[in-house]
């Protein structure tokens, strides 16, 4: 697949960059995708949540009234999980849901999104540039020179730009990445896939077996 390389200003460079099948073309595995971005998504969660049980909640072990007799069900300390404001059972306990994933799943998932957006028609190639200052202005009227104004857009860069990245993070509608960042779930989740010339060949590269 073949695309035209953009300057900072949308134009037509004249030079042509060719997608890597490998990587850019495959038929897509989907269930690769959804374990990939069920691990991103699981390692997000804090996994901080708790609530007491009938040993932890304060309160008496007085038996709230006899045993036999009464006409109603049994009762014991107030701390009883059926009682209002008594322990909870079986509740939520603090645990660790990340989980372990192959590199050759994660490896085919990313490839996997990456050939949905080649399909889709939702790559654009810019050669590689700089910002003298972080100005969120620039980078919008670059944005609109893109024709990429109203899209959701992920940018991917070869390697850390701070003046790119403080110009973008205000945002709403635009990410900005690194190569080494780039996952399954941020490739998916844009309507439009940003490129650089370098980051393209990187990308490739690592994903190229």
């Amino acid at each position: 697949m073949e695309l035209n390389v953009l300057n900072k200003k949308g134009e037509d460079t004249g030079r042509k960059v060719t997608l890597n099948d490998a990587v850019f073309g495959i038929e897509p595995n989907d269930h690769a995708i959804y374990l990939d971005v069920k691990q991103h998504m699981a390692n997000k969660r804090q996994g901080t949540h708790k609530s007491k049980e009938r040993s932890e909640v304060t309160g008496s072990t007085r038996k709230l009234i006899r045993q036999k007799s009464t006409g109603g069900a049994r009762r014991g300390d107030i701390k009883s999980p059926v009682m209002v404001g008594g322990g909870r059972v079986f509740g939520p306990r603090p645990r660790d849901y990340s989980f372990k994933l192959n590199k050759k799943v994660k490896a085919l998932a990313r490839k996997s999104a990456l050939s949905y957006k080649a399909k889709e028609n939702a790559i654009t190639i810019v050669e590689d540039f700089n910002m003298d200052a972080p100005k969120t202005k620039d980078f919008i009227a670059f944005v609109k020179d893109l024709k990429l104004d109203g899209k959701k857009i992920l940018m991917v860069l070869p390697a850390n730009n701070k003046f790119v990245y403080l110009s973008a993070r205000n945002l709403k509608s635009t990410d900005i990445v690194t190569v080494s960042e780039l996952n399954t779930y941020k490739v998916l989740d844009a309507g439009n896939l940003l490129l650089t010339e370098s980051s393209i060949a990187i990308i490739e590269e690592n994903l190229k077996s």
